[in-house]
């Protein structure tokens, strides 16, 4: 069996992250991990705390390892599914949310960051609109800008490819596409 590809779309809240993810999963005809926190979040509270960042990470963490094991099966079950999985946040994600809010981030998520391997990062822009909800946080667009940055430096200093995603829903998705495409041959 083929290795899984792991694509990771990141970036400030609002940018429709999952929304990509979901419409990634369809067009590939596979799976997408969703993100933790959105799930712990709801059940808990908005009220959270660096500890509460900790709990989400190791769930995230716990969540991919699920659907990693799914997507295998799945290209067990059919070999004509492609070999790719996409996982809405990663430990980039939990190490900026921990450091922008609480000016720290905990070692778990350090060294969790370094052991685990992706192939593709997409990074979407802040160019859709905010769209408020219970959970999100960040409604002016210095935050949303200063964010960006942030998740663009980490992935100018990292060794994995990755893309900006930038424009209305139709245009990310085929820019998605096509990074994806990319790595699949």
């Amino acid at each position: 069996m083929q290795q899984i590809k792991k694509v990771v779309v990141i970036g400030p809240e609002s940018t429709g992250k999952s929304t990509l993810c979901k419409q990634l999963a369809h067009h590939f005809n596979t799976l997408w991990c969703e993100e933790y926190a959105r799930e712990y979040l709801l059940d808990n509270g908005t009220n959270y705390t660096a500890v509460d960042l900790l709990t989400i990470a190791k769930g995230q963490l716990a969540l991919e390892n699920i659907y990693t094991n799914q997507t295998a099966e799945l290209i067990s079950k059919d070999p004509n599914t492609p070999p790719v999985l996409f996982v809405d946040t990663d430990m980039y994600v939990m190490k900026v949310w921990s450091e922008y809010v609480f000016g720290v981030c905990d070692f778990f998520i350090l060294d969790e960051l370094v052991k685990h391997d992706y192939d593709l990062y997409l990074l979407c822009n802040i160019d859709l609109p905010w769209i408020k909800d219970e959970l999100r946080e960040y409604p002016d667009e210095q935050p949303r800008i200063e964010l960006f940055h942030i998740y663009k430096d980490l992935l100018i200093n990292q060794h994995k490819p990755w893309v900006i995603i930038s424009g209305n829903y139709e245009a990310r998705l085929n820019a998605a596409v096509k990074a994806v495409e990319g790595i699949l041959k």
